[in-house]
């Protein structure tokens, strides 16, 4: 997988969210996808998957047709270069189709601009940064996005989970929550958030898992298989 030397990289997030997508999603769209390691992770699981990767880093994009063709994924990867902020009339004008997509999955810029130093590289900022207002943004775009009955995904930290939650409730049924702990016992730190779009049923907070076990720095099983591409996560 191409990432650029410098700025946001991708990581165990996105992984984790394109091991999230439900078994047999035939319309993926990946918001912000940065390279597409989340859509291109999703498709390796899926072969009959057609994905949408939109990001509005045309830069970055150039690594994400790199990455789609690497991995065989070319025929089924359309790319768009877009800002999910946008109104509605310049995301349809770049190609962002409304209520076309089974899934829809995001891994949103996620400290407060407001909070801490921003990172001196301009695309690593815009990357790790975000208000309350512009992530509600990203949600309206993914339900705009979403098909009648279909998912959205996001994977935030945890320390941001009341405004993500706000957006998700206001828009969507079937909330289910997933928190995600370093090791047995240790506070949360990233949660998963499924919705699906039209549905009218009630929020569900799941228990936490740990990435790893009390001690050294492997991986327990689960998710040992799924960042070795052998398994999507159940959930």
């Amino acid at each position: 997988m191409s990432q650029p030397r410098h700025g946001f990289r991708a990581g165990l997030d996105s992984v984790l969210l394109g091991a999230a997508v439900a078994p047999g999603s035939p319309w993926l769209l990946d918001l912000g996808c940065g390279v597409g390691t989340a859509g291109l992770v999703a498709m390796s699981h899926w072969p009959d998957m057609v994905a949408t990767l939109a990001d509005r880093d045309k830069d970055i994009l150039a690594l994400t047709r790199d990455n789609a063709a690497a991995n065989g994924f070319s025929a089924r990867t359309t790319v768009l270069a877009v800002d999910v902020t946008a109104k509605g009339a310049e995301r349809h004008a770049a190609g962002l189709a409304e209520n076309a997509y089974a899934s829809v999955i995001a891994n949103p810029p996620f400290f407060d601009a407001g909070a801490g130093t921003l990172a001196g590289e301009g695309g690593r900022a815009g990357a790790r940064h975000m208000d309350p207002a512009t992530l509600d943004l990203w949600i309206k775009t993914a339900a705009g996005c979403a098909t009648p009955g279909g998912e959205v995904i996001f994977v935030y930290p945890v320390e941001s989970l009341s405004p993500l939650l706000a957006g998700f409730t206001q828009r969507f049924g079937a909330v289910t929550v997933l928190p995600l702990t370093p090791r047995p016992g240790q506070a949360v730190t990233r949660v998963l958030v499924r919705a699906i779009k039209g549905s009218r049923a009630p929020l569900t907070m799941l228990a936490s898992r740990a990435l790893h076990g009390d001690e050294g720095r492997g991986f327990l099983p689960e998710f040992d298989a799924i960042f070795r591409g052998e398994a999507r996560l159940v959930w």
